[in-house]
């Protein structure tokens, strides 16, 4: 069906601005000390108007036809306008859903390049391009106006005083990462005034960025901070888009954040964590929009020139290729799509200073339509643009569509979430089968995956837990996932957890499960922060934070996926032990090393950087690799090994790692190695409160408690 666009009625205007040709140049709207300037690109629009609102953007006060088209990009520019000014756009062009058009002048539309908005999104039918419940669905014209439903861009004023501190600039090799919510992780935190939790704001608080300090992470890593959409299910639920994976501004923080309402409160917050020494990682979501598929609201790219920000089907452009499995794919294979998106990363590092980004379901990113393809222009772009190729860049290396699962497979510069270390490292401390092999893959940065092409250990994000599933203590609370509280029956949320209750399902009073339950945490924050590559852990996992078996809680803006930052007693030890973790990891090195341990003999050295034992004290043979029961293993790594260079403190310390996870104990003879004299214990997590060293000759037994970790240091020749 193809049908013009209709004009819609104009609002009785109450002015009548001074309008120039203005610049195609930058996109959005920019204010210029006199003016402001806006451009907006459409390839296939006949015509864009942009509506003026009042100050609190709920009257249209003008309507003004952009008089200028170059280069497929609209523009114009306002002498009279400010910043502060509310605008939007309507786009006319043809409706034509089968060619892939969803042109509707009558529904208004927010700015993609706008740096703020104001107002709530209004579920109404007016939202959509088509009429709900007619019998041509998405092919039929609705003509009602939505500007009373939806979001408003806002003109700003990017002024901003930063102080003379330099950029934090953690090496990759420091960098241990703190992920969390924004809003979860000082909505409940008694020191952060009502008023500011949630928000920006809040997470400038003195006592909680001590807390993240102390502990000696080095950068958090935020959920999606982007503009957002409420689904509308949800709200009728009485719940929300809790993590904000619904993106609709790529350029605008989500207003709710904002407790001062101003853009400037995001950019001292980031002056806050600069000052605390923390970098800023922001989750970004480029891979879809809050528009969904043919069926959802019509409220910014799809009116825009929804053939060109989409990628539909090649033999029917009414509907979209759905790899993100949110209804949409955005086509970051089209030049100006491609454009805004390296603009969004631009100007939230450069304007911003956000030191990294993690991308959601990152391997749409790098997708033509035959497939992944490594060299895809967006992770070219990435590689060679001068300001993004000096952050951190973070890929969640998987999507929906086929071939989606590329863990490893992403170019040298990147970084991966690795989640065979967070299934491998469970399924071991579990007790399952056959898991000693390649954890001694995972424990030295998955060098099967990462060890190519120059790649250092970095690349492999490890990680035990993550925003999406359970938590630590769920971990080993719960054997099945409980997710009633979402309302889906249960249904949503992976099935596929890797986790062991111990004995019961959820809370115990059994001293015995409590008791093993800790331990078992311990073991596992211990593998993370041992392990070879860049460390990951969830705020409130380092205290023992539950939600109460729900590894979905997307929807959960309330107190089962806010942090809670009341400890108990167990919730204190493990804090405590973490910290300790942390500042050992720091203090050795070798347990973050710039190159791969391979095993390989070093003729001129004469030691290998790493050396697997067995319990017996003795390389493991291939017959031992080999057997299935096996769940106690050494991994003895020799400081001695290290790179030319490296001359810092602890640098040329020799560990060994003992990780058994039969349920029984297991005697474990310590290794004789070369200029040294004995064996300190560092670490026991069945004895979180080990401190003094205890010495241990060469070829003792020690006994290795069951289900537990250890860690010990070689005392030289000379410290005898």
């Amino acid at each position: 069906m193809s049908r013009p666009a209709s004009k819609p009625s104009a609002p009785e205007l109450l002015r009548k601005s001074r309008i120039a040709e203005g610049h195609p140049f930058p996109l959005g709207a920019t204010w210029d000390g006199l003016g402001v300037n806006f451009a907006l690109f459409s390839a296939h629009a006949s015509k864009v108007e942009l509506c003026l609102f009042d100050a609190k953007g709920e009257t249209e006060i003008e309507r003004i036809e952009l008089p200028e088209y170059t280069d497929e990009i609209w523009h114009g520019y306002l002498p009279d306008a400010h910043p502060g000014q509310i605008y939007g756009y309507r786009v006319h062009g043809p409706y034509e859903p089968d060619a892939g058009h969803r042109f509707n002048p009558n529904k208004l539309l927010i700015d993609p390049y706008a740096k703020q908005l104001i107002g709530k999104l209004k579920w109404s039918k007016s939202l959509f391009g088509y009429t709900i419940g007619h019998k041509d669905a998405d092919r039929s014209f609705d003509e009602r106006d939505s500007a009373a439903y939806v979001p408003k861009s806002k003109v700003i004023d990017p002024a901003f005083t930063w102080g003379e501190r330099p950029p934090v600039r953690v090496p990759w090799d420091s960098t241990v990462i703190y992920e969390a919510h924004l809003r979860g992780l000082s909505m409940r935190h008694p020191s952060v005034a009502e008023h500011l939790r949630g928000s920006f704001a809040g997470l400038m608080n003195p006592e909680l960025l001590q807390h993240i300090r102390s502990l000696g992470v080095s950068s958090i890593e935020l959920l999606p901070i982007h503009a957002f959409v409420n689904d509308q299910h949800l709200l009728d639920s009485g719940m929300n888009n809790y993590w904000g994976y619904n993106s609709i501004a790529f350029f605008a923080p989500h207003p709710a954040y904002l407790a001062s309402g101003h853009i400037a409160e995001f950019k001292e917050m980031v002056a806050h964590l600069h000052d605390a020494g923390l970098e800023l990682i922001l989750d970004v979501v480029y891979n879809h929009t809050a528009e969904g598929n043919e069926l959802g609201p019509t409220l910014s790219m799809r009116g825009i020139d929804n053939v060109s920000y989409y990628r539909l089907q090649a033999d029917n452009k009414r509907y979209y290729i759905n790899d993100s499995g949110t209804g949409n794919t955005l086509d970051l294979s089209h030049p100006c799509v491609l454009q805004m998106v390296t603009d969004s990363l631009r100007y939230w590092a450069s304007e911003m200073r956000v030191d990294g980004f993690r991308f959601d379901l990152a391997t749409i990113l790098g997708r033509y339509a035959d497939g992944y393809d490594e060299r895809h222009s967006f992770l070219v772009a990435c590689r060679q643009d001068p300001v993004l190729s000096k952050v951190k860049l973070i890929a969640e290396p998987w999507d929906c569509g086929p071939g989606g699962y590329q863990v490893g497979n992403f170019a040298p510069g990147w970084a991966e979430w690795n989640d065979k270390f967070r299934d491998n490292a469970r399924a071991f401390w579990r007790g399952d089968e056959g898991q000693v092999a390649e954890l001694a893959s995972r424990l030295t940065a998955s060098g099967d995956l990462f060890n190519q092409r120059g790649r250092r250990p970095f690349a492999s994000v490890n990680f035990i837990t993550a925003h999406d599933g359970f938590t630590l203590r769920d971990v080993v609370s719960y054997d099945h996932k409980h997710n009633e509280a979402n309302g889906e029956d249960n249904r949503d949320g992976s099935d596929n957890n890797y986790s062991w209750n111990h004995g019961v399902e959820g809370p115990s009073d059994d001293p015995e499960i409590r008791a093993l339950r800790l331990r078992q945490m311990r073991n596992l924050m211990a593998t993370l922060l041992f392990a070879q590559g860049t460390p990951m852990l969830v705020a409130g996992d380092e205290f023992s934070r539950t939600q109460q078996g729900n590894n979905n809680v997307y929807c959960q803006d309330n107190e089962l996926g806010w942090v809670d930052w009341q400890l108990d007693d167990e919730g204190q030890e493990l804090l405590e032990f973490t910290r300790r973790l942390i500042s050992l990891r720091r203090a050795y090195p070798i347990m973050r090393r710039n190159r791969f341990l391979v095993g390989h003999y070093n003729e001129e050295l004469g030691v290998k950087d790493v050396t697997w034992l067995s319990p017996c004290g003795n390389e493991m043979t291939d017959e031992q690799w080999q057997d299935s029961h096996a769940r106690c293993l050494g991994m003895l790594m020799d400081g001695r090994a290290q790179p030319t260079g490296i001359r810092r403190s602890g640098a040329d310390a020799t560990l060994l790692l003992v990780l058994n996870a039969h349920h029984d104990m297991v005697n474990f003879r310590l290794p004789e190695v070369a200029q040294g004299s004995a064996w300190s214990c560092l670490v026991d997590t069945n004895r979180p409160q080990l401190r003094a060293l205890e010495r241990f000759a060469f070829g003792d037994d020690f006994a290795v408690t069951g289900r537990s970790l250890l860690l010990f240091e070689l005392q030289r020749e000379a410290d005898a």
